[in-house]
This record gives structure tokens, sequence and C-alpha cells, in this order.
């Protein structure tokens, strides 16, 4: 493939950043077009007012996700396991006492990124010459010329290209970016029956300026079926001198104000671990159906619908429009990993 190639990905997330250094290690230079004013996509780090690094996106990963460890390792990054030390909660009625038990130190833990998820996107994005990365880019058109494609944004703007990869969710690509040609019927169809993996999932974290839990023997680990929270963890950092607690809310709860939600998780947090819950130094959350995310309603009967489809891993307009979010990849689809693998193959493609 000549170097000179003008190359476009589409969205910086994961996928897309993964792409871009891969290419750049063979010498294939590509432009990312980020509509967000951020880079990451599903991986979203925040410093709370002591700056513990906080989680509202991906967090987790495991020895079975080979190649995002192989990234790390790469990248020169530190992985560290999950906290689960201590008794854990589990919550099956609100007008009873909840079940206590213990999770036993795991030969095969889940593994945090230290400095957070975040250190993943930014490190990348180090690698890559900075003129290269536009956000606040939304793509609306993809049209096929006589030179290769054309793409126009939503400022009116307009790029041109031998290749493009959209590394946003299908179903966003399918509501938000018109093709000409139209793509495959069959294709078409399939795009917004895909789910994106976290859409309408919403996470919360609190930050504390001492971990309570731990001193008084629990895991900070919770499961619920009575409380707005249905699951939390420890999220303390890797230096263990920053202290926090993270998980995910009732899908219900994205009805409510912030104020409301952070009012109910306190509210259980103190019937279940006392008044220290209380005070918190910092309390975010976030509902991930933003317009960066998801487009409309997603009909979906199952998890994982259609990731992996072998329709997602073609490519379209004689071989230059490809497809390679977390959702395309056939292994580990919608996790980090899946995204790894996606901006792996379409490496291996355009090579």
């Amino acid at each position: 493939m000549r170097d000179n190639q003008r190359i476009i990905i589409i969205g910086g997330g994961l996928s897309g950043l993964t792409s871009a250094y891969l290419l750049s290690k063979r010498n294939i230079h590509a432009t990312i077009l980020e509509a967000s004013p951020r880079l990451g996509g599903r991986i979203q780090t925040i410093k709370g007012t002591l700056q513990t690094p906080l989680e509202l996106g991906a967090t987790w990963f495991s020895d079975m996700h080979p190649n995002l460890l192989a990234l790390i390792d790469e990248l020169e990054l530190k992985k560290y396991p999950q906290f689960s030390k201590g008794t854990s909660l589990f919550q099956t009625k609100s007008f009873e006492p909840p079940q206590k038990f213990f999770v036993p130190e795991a030969e095969k833990p889940s593994y945090r990124l230290a400095g957070g998820t975040q250190m993943l996107i930014d490190t990348l994005a180090e690698k890559l010459p900075k003129e290269t990365i536009l956000l606040n880019t939304k793509i609306t058109a993809i049209n096929e010329t006589a030179d290769g494609l054309s793409i126009k944004t939503d400022a009116g703007g307009t790029k041109e290209a031998d290749k493009v990869i959209i590394c946003i969710p299908p179903q966003l690509a399918s509501n938000n970016i018109t093709f000409s040609p139209e793509l495959p019927d069959s294709f078409t169809a399939l795009l917004p029956a895909v789910q994106t993996w976290m859409a309408g999932s919403l996470k919360f974290t609190l930050e504390y300026d001492r971990p309570f839990w731990r001193n008084e023997g629990y895991s900070g680990m919770l499961f619920s079926h009575a409380g707005i929270i249905t699951e939390m963890y420890d999220h303390t950092n890797f230096e263990e001198n920053k202290f926090g607690l993270t998980g995910f809310l009732n899908a219900g709860a994205a009805a409510y104000t912030p104020d409301v939600r952070k009012e109910l998780v306190l509210s259980q947090l103190e019937e279940l671990l006392g008044t220290q819950a209380l005070n918190p130094a910092a309390y975010f959350d976030k509902v991930w159906t933003d317009e960066f995310v998801l487009s409309g309603n997603q009909i979906i009967q199952r998890p994982h619908q259609n990731n992996g489809h072998p329709l997602l891993q073609k490519s379209y307009m004689d071989g230059k429009l490809f497809f390679a979010a977390t959702e395309t990849a056939d292994e580990h689809s919608g996790y980090m990993e899946g995204a790894i693998i996606a901006a792996q193959s379409i490496a291996d493609k355009l090579a």
C-alpha cells in the first residue's frame, strides 16, 4: 500500500486510536475525526476533588484479553488487580438485612489500569502527530467519487480520502451518516440492529478522603436487587492513597436528576456501610446515551446482538470503506479487547 494514501478514521475511541497507532508503526498515516470535544469514546476517566482517578466508562479487563494486555505492556502502562478482600454484600430485599459473603483472592483477577483507563487513550494519542487528531468534527455523509471518498462534516466542510475506517458504533453510524451510493440492503438493515455496548448503562463514582469500608473490613463490593445501586466495587487507586467507590445504577434512575441519584445512592450506602458514607469528597455519574454513543432507540432482544457479524468485517464502496468499532470484532466484541482486535484486523487489511 502507498504510504501517501489518504486514510481517515472516524471516531477517536480505543479502536480508532489503536488503528491509527498500529498503522503508524507501518509508516501508514491516518487522520482521526472525532465528533466530541474529547478522545476516548466509552473510556472516560475524570479526576475527583482530591485528584482520585474516577472511571465513568470502561474499567476492567482480565487475562482473557491477551491483545489488550500486550498493548498495555507495549505502551509501558501498569495494571493492578481489582481489590476484593473483606466482606461483600448482597442485598436481595429492601426490608431484609443484606447477605454477607466473602470473595476469595482470585487466581485470575479483574484488572484496572494505574492512573485510570484514560491512560491508555492519552498514551496512544501521544504516539500520533497532534495535527492528525481533529476534535468536534462530526461526519454527516460519505460519498464515493472518482478519486476516492468525500467526507462531509456538520460544519459544512469536506475532506477527501482514499480509505475511510468507521470506528464509531455501527448503530450510531447508521443513524448519523448517509452513504452514496447506498450500502447493500442487507448491510443497511443490519447496522441499526447492532447493539452498542454500554449504551443505556448508568455508572457512578464516589470519592472519599479515606477508605472507611476497608477499615471496617468491607471489600466495597455490593450487589443489590433493592436499591438504586445494582453493583459497586472498591475504586482505590494503584498507589492506595486515593479512595473511592464505583459501580452501576439501576437503568430506570436515568429519569432522575443527578442530585436525586446522589441522594438515593448515599441513602443506600448509609444503610449498608454507615454514616461515614454520607460525606464523599465528590460524586459523579454518567448515563451512556449521549449523542456520541447512541442515536435513537435501540431495538435489542439480546446482549451483544449482531456484534461480530460477518458483514461488519467486510469492506464496502469497492474496498474503500471499513468498519472497526469494538462491535465489529469476531471475539470479545463490545469490550476493550474487541476494540484492539478490530483495530488489528483493519491494520492487517490496509498494510
